[in-house]
């Protein structure tokens, strides 16, 4: 498995660079290299912690994005979501270095990539309060799936997409890129659409899900939603 989740990870670490760097025009960016060592280290630092503390976890998150028993709308958004991944990219790329049309100062480079790291140490504590975090909706019924309402679950009830956001505002401003950091909130209302819609799945599917989402007032973010 863990060779598995170092394949998973140079590839696509590898399909990163390609639309990166030709959408940039150049192999010199330092910011775009900086974003990608540390995306390959964070997302290597969390696989072996899931290889030695939760490996039932592991593999279901190496799973491909689109499988059999996910519900049906969430494998049409995570199509869409690749799309928007790579546009997303392509459009960092342009305006951060080819283009040259925004500066974002050092000290903002540097919270882009302080905000990455905290995104990504949310996600482990994410980990940690619930074994059943896949990164597609379905019940895990061969695994025993469960309501979690523990850790970071007791406060909202999608802490891995209120992590996200973070990785939404760190990423731009690590690349240095306004035009980047102008399509945040169209992924933040898409996680919350996701959000909501994840919901309707599991109150129906999941025994335990509707009693929770009554005792856990917010979704993402404690007094506002």
């Amino acid at each position: 498995m863990i060779t598995r989740l170092l394949v998973q990870t140079v590839l696509w670490l590898a399909g990163m660079a390609v639309l990166m760097f030709v959408a940039a025009g150049t192999w010199a960016w330092p910011a775009g290299w900086c974003y990608l060592v540390e995306m390959g280290a964070l997302g290597l630092w969390i696989g072996l912690r899931l290889a030695r503390e939760d490996p039932g976890l592991l593999e279901e998150r190496l799973k491909p994005p689109v499988q059999r028993d996910q519900s049906s709308w969430d494998k049409l958004f995570m199509a869409v979501v690749a799309l928007v991944w790579c546009a997303w990219l392509v459009l960092m790329a342009l305006d951060a270095r080819r283009w040259q049309s925004s500066f974002v100062p050092l000290w903002l480079h540097v919270a882009g990539a302080v905000a990455m790291f905290l995104c990504v140490w949310m996600t482990g504590h994410v980990f940690r309060a619930n074994s059943f975090a896949a990164p597609v909706v379905k019940v895990q019924t061969g695994r025993g799936h469960q309501v979690c309402d523990r850790g970071p679950y007791a406060w909202v009830r999608h802490p891995m997409y209120a992590a996200a956001i973070l990785f939404f505002v760190g990423s731009p401003l690590l690349l240095g890129s306004w035009w980047g950091l102008a399509c945040v909130p169209v992924l933040v209302a898409g996680i919350g659409w996701r959000a909501v819609m994840e919901e309707r799945t599991l109150a129906e599917q999941l025994p335990g899900y509707a009693d929770y989402a009554t005792r856990v007032r917010y979704r993402l973010i404690p007094g506002i939603w």
